[in-house]
């Protein structure tokens, strides 16, 4: 069993429930999870491995992740960790692909040693009131507003748990999903 914490930078909640979701995989494999934001974590000391999620917005990560790479460079040369990003969202059909993930951040993360890195669909905020935001929301399809893929997520934390050790436990079917899944747009957390 490993001490995990799982870091994350999130504007509106999304990025905290994909950091969240992860966590509880780990947690199902036995392994001990902190999840906290990212500018809380004071010190790795005491963590076997990390794993650190930004959102990204404008193609650059929330200062709070980045903050966390220069903090703690050194301790994550040292230890087993992983690297996720959220965002985009609207249909993938219009993907850049030249968008995959800051370029800074993966130079960064690589020379650090990361294990894995990924980058998952976001989610757009749906109640926000500035102007910009509604009006992205206005121009996204409902169903490309939120394009978080809960199983591709499940199966990447599954692979940290393999990269610690342990085997991973099938999901329950009689629980609900620990991934919030609402049925109307507006239903989603927001913070």
């Amino acid at each position: 069993m490993a001490k995990v914490v799982v870091a994350y930078a999130s504007k509106r909640g999304s990025t905290a429930e994909i950091a969240q979701a992860i966590a509880a995989v780990l947690r199902e494999s036995g392994h001990a999870v902190d999840c906290d934001e990212a500018g809380t974590v004071a010190e790795l000391d005491g963590y076997d491995a990390v794993v650190l999620g930004s959102a990204v917005y404008m193609k650059r990560w929330r200062r709070e992740a980045t903050r966390f790479l220069r903090k703690h460079g050194k301790d994550l040369s040292r230890r087993p960790f992983w690297v996720f990003s959220s965002g985009p969202v609207g249909d993938p059909a219009t993907d850049d692909p030249a968008w995959t993930e800051p370029r800074g951040i993966v130079r960064r993360t690589v020379r650090l040693g990361t294990r894995g890195h990924v980058v998952f669909g976001g989610r757009i905020s749906t109640t926000s009131r500035r102007p910009l935001d509604r009006a992205m929301v206005k121009s996204i399809p409902p169903e490309f507003r939120d394009r978080r893929d809960w199983d591709r997520i499940r199966e990447w934390a599954e692979g940290i748990a393999s990269g610690l050790g342990v085997a991973v436990p099938a999901p329950s079917t009689t629980a609900p999903a620990v991934m919030p899944m609402a049925t109307g747009a507006d239903a989603l957390p927001q913070s």
